[in-house]
């Protein structure tokens, strides 16, 4: 049976690894020229989807990526080139290149529900820092009861991100043009760092299985 302790540990553990407060800067990179409706809508698709990802693994623990056979290394080596592909983007204003380049255009439906997926809920929120604490909490949490308060945890955690994306817009009405061009910048760079330590990490684990397996 869970203990109150164990349940505390859960929570501060899955809040410091999906770090909400950092998140939203990103967000509003990758919403850039979205309404506050159009940003809410991915905000909540991306949270949905993202904790139904982590239940999954909550549920299953190690063994879905082993039934795959896929390691936890592999998986943070993969999660880390994509976002190192989306900090360039926002670095380098790709993304407010093409925006330009279409700004006739109004986003879709289709546009807002692909950002929903990627990035924002894999690899962003659900990647493989969640998902690694996910499947290490799952094994402390070993019944059906426990993994159900595990659950409970995620969707409270979910919660609080999606109130913090939500905030995350009157954030962009108070910075303003210059400010979100230098905040997506700044976001950019650290994300960049961040990828980077998610590939050095899986290598570190993939190498390391290969030692042990070896």
């Amino acid at each position: 049976m869970a203990t109150p302790d164990m349940l505390v540990n859960a929570l501060t553990t899955m809040l410091v690894t999906l770090d909400p407060p950092g998140l939203a800067p990103v967000f509003l990179g990758l919403t850039m020229g979205m309404t506050g409706v159009q940003r809410r809508e991915v905000a909540a698709r991306g949270a949905l989807i993202a904790f139904g990802i982590l239940a999954v693994f909550a549920l299953f623990g190690a063994g879905v990526l082993g039934l795959l056979g896929i390691s936890i290394g592999a998986f943070r080596i993969a999660g880390g080139l994509l976002l190192f592909w989306i900090s360039f983007e926002m670095v380098f204003e790709k993304r407010q290149q093409r925006k330009e380049r279409t700004s006739q255009t109004a986003i879709t439906i289709d546009h807002m529900r692909n950002i929903a997926v990627f990035p924002l809920a894999i690899p962003l929120i659900a990647g493989p820092g969640a998902i690694s604490a996910t499947v290490l909490l799952a094994g402390s949490f070993t019944n059906a009861l426990d993994r159900v308060l595990l659950i409970g945890v995620i969707a409270f955690i979910m919660l609080v991100l999606y109130a913090t994306l939500l905030l995350a817009e009157k954030l962009d009405r108070f910075l303003g043009v210059t400010g979100r061009a230098i905040l997506t910048r700044l976001m950019g760079v650290l994300l960049a760092a961040l990828s980077i330590q998610f590939v050095v990490d899986g290598i570190k684990s993939a190498f390391a299985m290969h030692v042990v397996t070896g």
